[in-house]
């Protein structure tokens, strides 16, 4: 097997992932954190299991950046993990300290890779990650907007007693409390759900999109959701190795798109074996574009507080 994914952090959403990616069989995989044994216990304990769901795959673990030379795709999953209560900024110095490590084992050891970053608060690390790496953005990105629309839609699913695969539906904007979810363009069976349920029923579920980080978080207790954004890695992992190319909404660095510059935040864009190969400029009413232009201050107001200039 010739594609190589390393897989930075070993917590829940990284082992996941990692577990995901070798049940796959879609590459070998490497998996690294700071904690050596958690590494090398995931590692082993997922190949125990190779003889029961017959698969035949490599990992490795280790924390050892090194570890990583190689890969096709590196996904960064390291930092501490939200707690009950905590929003996604009030994790943003710590994470910011894990990700700066990252970013220089990144620069040595995995400078032919696409980098994409799950950890949080995502939109700022992700451009965090962008600057300390100097990769291009085509090659480094985001994962949340991804997982944000996948909420969305299982929201809707549930409301109108449909398939998820029947939903269409879009998220935009930051990875946290002032995303935007679309109702205006969400549909099922090519149906707008607004002639249906009404603009006062699809708010609502947008309300719940944006709350339902924080929803899971509260009831787990202590942690964050790890199970649907190893899915989203998945998705993006899959269709770069496949060679594929698909509309995938992630956490872009913007370049005027949406009237936007110097700012990572949820975009669709088409994803092929290169990473970004196209960002998508929806058409948004006034109202929408204004909230767009407020989530990308908000995270822009975080960005300022990292350390970009050491």
């Amino acid at each position: 097997m010739n594609n190589k994914v390393t897989v930075i952090g070993a917590g829940h959403v990284g082992g996941t992932t990692a577990m995901r990616i070798y049940e796959s069989g879609l590459a070998r995989v490497a998996l690294i954190d700071i904690v050596e044994s958690l590494a090398r216990a995931k590692a082993e304990d997922f190949q125990d299991a190779q003889a029961l769901l017959g698969v035949n795959n490599r990992i490795e673990a280790s924390r050892d950046f090194s570890m990583m030379e190689g890969s096709d795709i590196v996904v960064v999953t390291a930092g501490l993990p939200r707690k009950t209560g905590m929003t996604r900024e009030d994790l943003l110095s710590k994470n910011a300290a894990i990700m700066e490590s990252v970013c220089s084992g990144i620069t040595q050891f995995g400078q032919g890779a696409i980098v994409i970053i799950a950890s949080n608060p995502l939109d700022v690390m992700t451009y965090f990650a962008f600057k300390k790496t100097g990769f291009s953005r085509q090659r480094i990105f985001g994962m949340g907007a991804s997982l944000d629309t996948s909420r969305f839609i299982t929201l809707i699913a549930r409301q109108m007693f449909v398939s998820p695969q029947e939903v269409k539906a879009q998220v935009i904007g930051s990875h946290g409390e002032t995303m935007l979810p679309l109702g205006r363009l969400a549909s099922v069976r090519g149906k707008k759900i607004i002639e249906t349920l009404g603009e006062a029923e699809v708010e609502k579920l947008a309300k719940r999109t944006r709350q339902r980080g924080a929803e899971i978080v509260s009831l787990y207790g202590a942690g964050s959701a790890y199970y649907a954004p190893s899915a989203a890695l998945l998705e993006i992992v899959g269709t770069i190795l496949r060679r594929e190319k698909r509309e995938i909404p992630v956490s872009v660095c913007l370049d005027g798109e949406y009237g936007l510059r110097d700012v990572a935040i949820g975009v669709p864009a088409v994803i092929g074996p290169h990473g970004i190969e196209k960002v998508i400029e929806l058409s948004l009413t006034a109202e929408e574009r204004e909230a767009l232009e407020a989530s990308a201050k908000s995270i822009q107001e975080s960005v300022r507080l990292l350390p970009l200039s050491s």
